[in-house]
């Protein structure tokens, strides 16, 4: 599973940006898609999930604010960003988890990471 991550990049408080992730997967539609973010020194925090049944859940700090979607046409999830915070900067990470058996084993793939900057 390879996940690819795009639209990162510098903008200023109140500004919106739109990250987006293309998996390279079959089946893509049976991946629970997520986004993660981690700042130096810090654990890597959940920000958003997107359910293979299209159920959504997000972090406190961006509920209102941060809108997760996907295409499963085109192996895609993406994640749009509005007024954001300076404490919002930092590396985002697109995961993919599929779950295996009865047990429902879960594995986890990650992108690359994409950094987010919100400065004036």
């Amino acid at each position: 599973v390879q996940l690819v991550e795009s639209g990162g990049g510098l903008v200023q408080p109140g500004g919106s940006l739109r990250l987006s992730c293309v998996a390279s997967v079959s089946e893509f539609n049976l991946y629970d898609m997520g986004w993660y973010r981690q700042v130096p020194g810090k654990q890597r925090e959940l920000v958003a999930v997107i359910t293979s049944v299209l159920s959504t859940n997000y972090a406190d700090p961006v509920k209102g604010r941060f809108t997760i979607s996907r295409d499963n046409a085109k192996n895609t999830v993406f994640l749009q960003m509005n007024n954001l915070k300076p404490e919002d900067t930092a590396v985002y990470y697109c995961n993919a988890a599929e779950f295996w058996g009865a047990a429902r084993v879960r594995y986890d793939y990650w992108g690359q990471g994409s950094q987010v900057t919100v400065s004036s």
